[in-house]
């Protein structure tokens, strides 16, 4: 039996928000007003799936929402790494990109981390918008900086959006 991917878009108080998932878990969440790209491997999904009621309650103020999702993502074993390091930081907490480096044991991989981060399939959940310069300020984000400004807030972060 061929096991079925699927997507699903919902509209967030910073943008849509386009969701693929399958039977191991979340593949992506990205921000986009389009389908997905491969959205002709895909099914539309025609009834509610935990990912959207895990994104609303936490756009409704459940920070701790996103525990117990499982994601199926695909990466390098150092993307890998890092994303699961992502998943350390608890909404409300930032670490900078060498805290995320050293954690992972590469202490000289700062900029590696950086692109790994930017490389995170599944914004919000797996929470590299946690991630913020050395000096407090805030840096790169795939959904831009005003989400990332945005998410923060939402979360009760300390963060110095003007350095």
């Amino acid at each position: 039996m061929t096991k079925k991917n699927y997507w699903d878009q919902i509209n967030t108080p910073i943008g849509f928000l386009t969701l693929t998932w399958g039977d191991k878990g979340l593949i992506s969440a990205v921000f986009t007003k389009d389908a997905p790209e491969n959205a002709v491997h895909l099914e539309k999904a025609v009834k509610d799936n935990p990912y959207r009621a895990a994104f609303a309650a936490y756009f409704a103020g459940d920070l701790g929402a996103f525990q117990g999702l499982t994601y199926d993502l695909k990466g390098t074993e150092f993307q890998m790494n890092v994303w699961a390091e992502l998943l350390k930081i608890p909404p409300g907490e930032t670490r900078c990109y060498a805290d995320q480096a050293k954690a992972i044991g590469k202490a000289a991989a700062v900029r590696a981390v950086g692109l790994a981060n930017g490389r995170n399939p599944v914004s919000i959940a797996v929470p590299c918008h946690r991630v913020i310069g050395k000096d407090g300020s805030l840096t790169g984000y795939g959904g831009g900086l005003k989400r990332k400004a945005w998410l923060l807030e939402h979360e009760g972060a300390n963060f110095n959006a003007f350095v």
